[in-house]
């Protein structure tokens, strides 16, 4: 075996200097070294300097296999191959699965798939899980929360800060949704005054007729026309809307002082 190519063996009781090294060649060869302990292994991973190549090496480093700290690091870190994030994934307990759902410098297509695994995840957890997991998940796993009738659980998720307006738009347009969420989005006191929430919630059947009449006078007459052209909106709805839009139209512009 060539010299670049034998592992960096030390006794597990020294102190490995090659762990400040910047070399990838080196620091690779130092994953041959049997006496690394996982702590050893958590100590490469958690420098964001360090590049696929050495990642590659922790991943089948002997350790690795059976260190949960280790799995959690290669799903997380910003330069691990997909390939191994994406298997580290399927052994992260739930809350970690969220947290490498939410970690900024974790690759986008990682971040997906771990959303993908807590959404599939859901069904089976208790109460108590799912309202934290609405409170602190990522907006889409809030969002896809929402589609239930506890109140409590709808509250968390409406409080959620990872939560858009674009997540909730979706909620509005699911089938099968229950009153409870349209209700009570539409009294929330932050997310009620968005307009483009307004124009969905507006059009959709289940949305109190009292939050409509308040939101009209806010809304533009050409947008109201627009949505009354829905087909799912009840009629009585409609006329009102087209009624109002009709009133504001024949109505002379206010004149400024």
């Amino acid at each position: 075996m060539a010299e670049t190519e034998r592992p960096l063996v030390a006794s597990h009781r020294g102190r490995n200097p090659n762990f400040q090294e910047s070399a990838a060649d080196i620091l690779s060869r130092l994953m041959g070294n049997l006496h690394l302990k996982e702590k050893d292994l958590v100590r490469l991973l958690v420098r964001r300097d360090l590049p696929s190549k050495v990642i590659e090496a922790v991943a089948a480093h002997p350790v690795a296999e059976r260190s949960y700290a280790v799995r959690l690091l290669l799903a997380r870190h910003p330069h691990t191959p997909r390939m191994i994030s994406l298997t580290a994934l399927k052994h992260l307990y739930l809350f970690d699965l969220v947290g490498a759902a939410l970690a900024p410098a974790a690759p986008a297509d990682v971040r997906r798939a771990a959303e993908e695994a807590v959404l599939k995840r859901m069904g089976s957890l208790p109460r108590g899980e799912k309202i934290t997991l609405a409170r602190r998940g990522p907006g889409r796993v809030a969002a896809a929360l929402m589609i239930t009738s506890d109140r409590l659980l709808i509250a968390a998720a409406l409080d959620n800060p990872y939560l858009t307006e674009a997540q909730l738009i979706q909620v509005l347009s699911h089938r099968r949704i229950p009153s409870q969420p349209v209700e009570i989005l539409a009294r929330h006191p932050k997310w009620s005054r968005r307009y483009q929430l307004r124009l969905a919630m507006i059009r959709h059947p289940l949305t109190p007729f009292y939050a409509v009449l308040g939101w009209l006078a806010d809304l533009a007459v050409g947008d109201l026309r627009q949505v009354a052209l829905d087909s799912a909106m009840p009629d009585p709805v409609r006329r009102y809307i087209l009624a109002h839009c009709a009133a504001r139209s024949a109505s002379p512009p206010r004149r400024s002082n």
